[in-house]
């Protein structure tokens, strides 16, 4: 058994103890079957009704009454005088919130980077350096025997080494001992794709004797026939992946997109042909003869549904990678959105935005379906998914073209959705994401050609309550949506077909700076549930519309989404809100367990060793999907310091005075009920670095990392 990595750390704003406790104990809590195995004990524990006191933890806490409602200041989170540190002079979060990064936000905003940069990419004011082997393995040798190498066409120029025990030695960096010394991929598949370069390679490699009686290093698993099979199984464990060379067909711009093609010429030459009425004057008459049909309609819709039983998690910049959204499924998130992607990189071909549309084989399997809310008739469980891709984009040409080849490439896909609520310049200033809010008429142009040409995977849409404060253009948005806009009514288009808005009750000013108004997604949610009641009616007003350019089962779905923090917020919303789901954010970064509460609709104090435990889940998830060789480590590394960055935010139930807990307050400083639970609460990065040494071993000397805070000169704000 491999020494305690944790035994050697303490954290940097706690006092002096004894050892933290081993991080994998048997409630490490690292698979599904654990958890539905310790969620049935404890009902099988309950006794005269009531649950057992770990579960609830919330027996000293005083829930909040309009008496204790004085008590509380506000935005400071109300902790037990017994946890309480005396005060260094500064604000425990004061300078480590930076929203921007959560709830698809967009990618990095103009202020991120110094003005003198002008190196592209992302985060460009941010290094974080490089984890890589001494000296790279050559790919000839990396998976295969010893004595068996393929040829290397660079022969003895090649710059990688071909020496593979050499390799071994000096080179590479010595296996690591977390997980008992078993290498996740392994485990996971049967066999390891990055072969030699894994550094738990011990775990699956033996040398054996040749028939010379020389030793042979060989790898253990599959052959690379048995491999080729494997992955070619409807089991599959990775989804949505591209072929190199539809990504090469991309990048030439010789990938075919013939529906969008035709649509756009006819848009275009419609901008000014309207379809007159029966009684139409002269002029009406030369309309009719100058107008073009559409060159065909929105084709059947996959039928979809969102309810109580359904919570959704937000689109998540960053942080929202696939082992993170893979966690969260494991904890009861029932809807997943990949990170926005931008659509212009997506037709282009680029690597780095196709990865975002990858979805583990968990994100495909149907959402928890109960028939609370608003069903669509003839909904089918079982064709439904879990994962929706979500992209962004400043001109209809762009969108239809992304839109028609993830349709196309992109077989398990539970909805396309369109983000106009990206706030940030570099995002915004070109005409993509909140800037959308302030040209409905070409958003709606927008969503109608990529409803036409997504074949059956319904569009949906997330906007944002206005781009200024106290001027919400939201309510008119939303009706322009589920109705149609007068001059597309003019030409007999009817709607645009959305099958889904989410609301994020916010400004695009406003960012994060104060709470979400659920008062106004209140407001936008009846004008949807009047839709339902009456819109057949309503609809004979104005102009029948095909049925094709309706949502499926002629019902819009509105989701709510801002400042979820528990499970009382999420049935608050539903029930105050009226809306048809809840979309979680920031909370699910900051205890992704959130879904668990709603599922059992309680407070789940979780110990520091359970919070570990998804840490450790998490670093497992991450090794699958990003490699267990140097570079995979290192990424993982970096993911999961980004999610640190949220998840200290959180403080425990157990140690607070007043609840519910309020996403919007800051704690003071504070100190746990055990000093691993401290170590999890630290606002010191270095300390999370400390963390994630503790299951992906000691960090590379060169790798790096900065929180996107300390990177940046202007003053930090809570907003995005």
């Amino acid at each position: 058994m491999a020494p305690n990595p944790i035994e050697s750390i303490s954290p940097s704003n706690a006092s002096d103890g004894q050892p933290l406790p081993d991080p994998r104990p048997e409630d490490t809590t690292a698979t599904k079957a654990e958890l539905l195995e310790r969620k049935y004990a404890l009902e099988t524990d309950i006794v005269d009704g009531e649950r057992p006191l770990k579960k609830m933890r919330t027996d000293d806490a005083v829930r909040e009454t309009p008496d204790t409602l004085g008590q509380r200041k506000k935005g400071v989170a109300s902790i037990k005088t017994e946890y309480l540190l005396q005060s260094t002079g500064r604000n425990r979060d004061s300078a480590l919130i930076d929203d921007d990064a959560a709830e698809a936000t967009g990618k990095v905003d103009a202020r991120d980077r110094p003005k003198k940069d002008k190196n592209r990419g992302q985060n460009k004011a941010r290094d974080f350096g490089s984890s890589r082997d001494e000296k790279g393995l050559c790919s000839t040798r990396a998976t295969r025997p010893e004595f068996s190498p393929a040829n290397c066409h660079f022969g003895e120029k090649c710059k990688w080494e071909h020496d593979l025990r050499k390799y071994l030695k000096d080179w590479k960096r010595p296996d690591l001992q977390t997980f008992d010394g078993k290498c996740p991929v392994y485990a996971a598949k049967g066999w390891c794709t990055l072969g030699w370069k894994c550094r738990f390679v011990g775990s699956h490699s033996t040398e054996r004797k040749t028939e010379d009686g020389r030793q042979e290093l060989v790898l253990l698993g599959l052959d690379e026939e048995s491999q080729m099979a494997a992955a070619t199984e409807e089991g599959v464990a990775v989804v949505n992946t591209i072929l190199t060379e539809t990504k090469s067909r991309l990048l030439k711009k010789k990938y075919p997109t013939p529906k969008t093609n035709t649509y756009l010429d006819w848009m275009n030459a419609d901008q000014g042909g309207n379809k007159p009425s029966d009684g139409a004057s002269e002029d009406g008459q030369d309309n009719r003869a100058t107008y073009r049909d559409p060159p065909f309609l929105p084709s059947e819709k996959r039928k979809i549904y969102f309810g109580p039983e359904t919570p959704v998690l937000a689109p998540l910049t960053t942080q929202g990678n696939q082992p993170y959204r893979r966690l969260c499924v494991s904890l009861g998130a029932q809807i997943t959105y990949s990170e926005m992607a931008m659509s212009l990189p997506l037709i282009s071909g680029q690597k780095s935005e196709w990865a975002l549309m990858k979805a583990h084989r968990d994100e495909i399997e149907p959402p928890r379906y109960a028939s609370k809310g608003p069903v669509v008739q003839d909904y089918d469980p079982t064709k439904d998914f879990r994962f929706g891709a979500q992209i962004a984009g400043n001109a209809p040409w762009v969108t239809l073209k992304a839109t028609e080849v993830l349709a196309k490439c992109c077989s398990h896909l539970r909805v396309i959705d369109l983000n106009c609520g990206c706030p940030i310049d570099l995002v915004c200033r070109p005409g993509a994401g909140s800037a959308l809010l302030d040209n409905p008429s070409k958003l709606e142009k927008m969503l109608r050609g990529m409803n036409t040409v997504s074949e059956e995977i319904p569009i949906t849409v997330k906007i944002r309550m206005g781009t200024r404060d106290a001027k919400p253009t939201a309510l008119k948005l939303v009706n322009r949506l589920v109705y149609g806009g007068e001059e597309t009514h003019h030409k007999g288009l009817g709607t645009c077909g959305v099958a889904a808005i989410t609301l994020h009750g916010r400004s695009k000013q406003q960012r994060y700076t104060r709470s979400a108004d659920w008062e106004y997604i209140s407001s936008c949610a009846a004008l949807i549930n009047q839709h339902r009641e009456k819109g057949d009616r309503l609809g004979d007003t104005i102009q029948e519309a095909d049925s094709r350019d309706q949502p499926p089962g002629k019902q819009v779905y509105f989701i709510g989404n801002g400042d979820c923090y528990s499970h009382v917020d999420y049935y608050e919303h539903l029930e105050k809100a009226n809306v048809d789901g809840v979309m979680v954010g920031r909370g699910a970064l900051i205890k992704p367990w959130i879904f668990e509460e709603i599922e059992q609709r309680q407070y789940l104090d979780k110990s520091a060793t359970e919070r570990l435990g998804y840490i450790e889940q998490f670093c497992k998830y991450g090794l699958e999907a990003w490699g267990s060789d140097e570079m995979g480590v290192g990424q993982t590394r970096r993911f999961l310091l980004e999610w640190l960055n949220f998840t200290h935010r959180y403080v425990p139930i157990g140690i607070l005075e007043h609840l519910p807990p309020n996403i919007q307050d800051r704690a003071p400083l504070w100190k746990g009920r055990n000093e691993l639970e401290t170590l999890l609460g630290s606002d010191n990065y270095k300390d999370w670095i400390k963390i994630s040494e503790m299951y992906l071993g000691p960090a590379h000397k060169d790798f790096k990392f900065q929180p996107k805070h300390k990177s940046n000169s202007y003053e930090i704000e809570a907003e995005g």
